[in-house]
């Protein structure tokens, strides 16, 4: 399947931003915390991902015809800071979303 990456990682970051400004309206998005916690997300990310992702000797290979082929910074496929946000941001939106219960 063509993009068989690419497409579940949009979705994931869709379905997760849907369910933040349709279902779980924590205000999470408009926290200043929140995107200081993305960078630093990102700031562990990249060197750890690069090292993993790294073309000229990967640890982890991703099938050419399941990824859209553009890397950022250092051979890291885009898709994985769309999973990344996804994964990240649901569990501070249900973690928020279980303060609000609890």
């Amino acid at each position: 399947m063509p993009w068989g990456y690419t497409v579940p990682a949009v979705a994931a970051v869709l379905v997760v931003v849907a369910a933040e400004l349709v279902v779980l309206r924590t205000g999470l998005f408009r926290r200043p915390a929140y995107w200081v916690t993305m960078a630093i997300v990102v700031a562990f990310q990249v060197p750890v991902d690069g090292w993993l992702t790294k073309l000229s000797a990967p640890v982890v290979r991703y099938a050419p015809d399941g990824i859209t082929g553009w890397r950022f910074p250092w051979d890291i496929p885009v898709e994985d800071f769309l999973f990344g946000y996804a994964l990240v941001t649901a569990v501070l939106l249900l973690w928020e979303r279980g303060k609000k219960r609890a």
